[in-house]
C-alpha cells in the first residue's frame, strides 16, 4: 500500500459550525507541507447537527477527505481511535475539530520531529485561552494527581493535539483496552517523545463536549487504567486508622483514671461514620477495576462503521467496518456442513 506522507485526524461532535473552516485551515497546513501527498480523515461521532452532511459534502469536493459516520456516540477516546485505527499516513496528526489548538503549528511540529529524531510530539500548554477559571484550576489539578498516582509518567498540561510516527501509531494500535485514555496509553508505549510548548486558542464555534461529568469520568478512567496504587488505599487509611484509634485508645484511658470522661454517643457516631465512608469508597474503587475486567472480557469492538464518505485506506483492526469482514474460505461452510 502506497502511504501518503501526512495523515491527519479529527474526532467531531456537534461540530457543523466549524466543519469549513477547519477543512480549509487543516488543508493549508498539510498543503504547505507535504503539498498533495495527505489525508484528512473526520469522524463523526453521532452528531445531532448536520456535521455529517457537511462531511458528505466537503468529501465530495476533496479527494484527499475521509468522512467517516460511527453508529452512535461512541465518545471522544473512541472516536479518535476508529481514526487512528482506519488512517494510514507515515505521520499522523491529531488534532481536535474546535480549532483550539492551531493546524497551523503542524511545520513546526514536523521540524522539530525530524530534529529530534523523535517518533512522538506531544504539544504542551502554555495558556488556555477562553476556558474559565474553574475548568484550568481542575485540569491542572487534574494532571498533577495523575501524575502522583500512576505508574506511567504522563507528560503535565497535555491534551491528544499530536505527532506521531507510524512506528509508535502501529505500537499504539497493539493496545485493545475497551477505557481509553490515549494520552496515557501513547506515553506508555515508549520511544522518543519531546514536548512542543504553544498557546492555546479560544475555542472557535460552539461548546465543550467535556462538561464535569465527562471530566471525572475520564479521569477514573486514566486512575484505573495506569495505576493500581488506589486498591492500596485501604491498607493505607487502616494503618492510619490503627495510629489514630491508639491516641484515641490513650485518651479515653487517661479520662477514665482521671474522673473526666464524659458520657455521649458524639465520639462514638463520628467514628461509626467515618469507617462507614472509607469502607464505602475502598468498595466502590474495587468495583471500578472489577467493572473494567467485566468489559474487557466482552471483547466487543472498539468503535462501529455505519457509513464512509471518500476513500478509506485503512483497515478496521480494533472496531467494525463491513467492508474489513474476513469471508470464509471457499469450502469451509461444506466442511462444517
Amino acid at each position: 500500500m502506497n502511504r501518503p506522507k501526512l495523515s491527519i485526524v479529527v474526532p467531531c461532535y456537534n461540530e457543523a459550525l466549524s466543519l469549513e473552516t477547519l477543512h480549509g485551515r487543516v488543508t493549508a497546513a498539510a498543503k504547505a507541507e507535504v503539498g498533495e501527498d495527505y489525508e484528512l480523515v473526520l469522524i463523526n461521532d453521532g452528531s445531532k447537527d448536520d456535521s455529517w452532511p457537511i462531511m458528505q459534502r466537503l468529501s465530495q469536493g476533496d479527494p484527499r477527505l475521509v468522512a467517516i459516520n460511527l453508529s452512535r456516540n461512541h465518545g471522544h477516546q473512541l472516536a479518535l481511535t476508529a481514526g487512528l485505527d482506519l488512517c494510514s499516513g507515515e505521520q499522523i496528526l491529531i488534532i481536535d475539530a474546535d480549532l483550539q489548538d492551531p493546524p497551523e503549528l503542524l511545520g513546526d511540529m514536523r521540524q522539530m520531529m525530524a530534529a529530534e529524531d523523535a517518533d512522538v510530539v506531544y504539544a504542551v500548554r502554555r495558556k488556555r485561552e477562553g476556558e474559565t477559571l474553574f475548568k484550568k484550576a481542575t485540569a491542572a489539578a487534574f494532571y498533577r494527581l495523575l501524575d502522583r498516582v500512576t505508574d506511567t509518567p504522563i507528560p503535565l498540561d497535555t491534551g491528544d493535539f499530536r505527532l506521531m510516527s507510524r512506528r509508535a501509531l502501529d505500537a499504539f494500535l497493539a493496545l485493545p483496552e475497551q477505557a481509553r485514555f490515549i494520552r496515557g496509553m501513547v506515553a506508555w508505549i515508549g520511544f522518543r517523545q519531546v514536548p512542543f510548548p504553544y498557546d492555546r486558542a479560544e475555542r472557535f464555534a460552539g461548546e465543550t463536549n467535556y462538561p464535569l461529568s465527562k471530566m471525572l469520568r475520564l479521569a477514573f478512567d486514566a486512575m484505573t487504567g495506569f495505576s493500581t496504587k488506589p486498591l492500596t488505599f485501604a491498607s493505607h487509611v487502616g494503618l492510619a486508622l490503627t495510629g489514630a484509634s491508639f491516641l484515641l485508645l490513650i485518651y479515653i484511658a487517661v479520662g477514665f483514671f482521671s474522673g473526666s470522661a464524659v458520657p455521649g454517643w458524639t465520639s462514638l457516631a463520628f467514628i461509626v461514620v467515618l469507617l462507614g465512608a472509607v469502607q464505602m469508597f475502598v468498595l466502590g474503587m474495587i468495583g471500578e477495576y472489577l467493572g473494567r475486567l467485566y468489559v474487557e472480557s466482552k471483547r466487543r469492538p472498539l468503535y462501529l462503521v455505519s457509513d464512509v464518505a471518500g476513500p478509506v485506506q485503512g483497515k478496521a483492526t480494533l472496531g467494525y467496518r463491513a467492508e474489513d469482514r474476513l469471508l470464509p474460505a471457499r469450502g469451509e461452510g461444506d466442511q462444517a456442513a
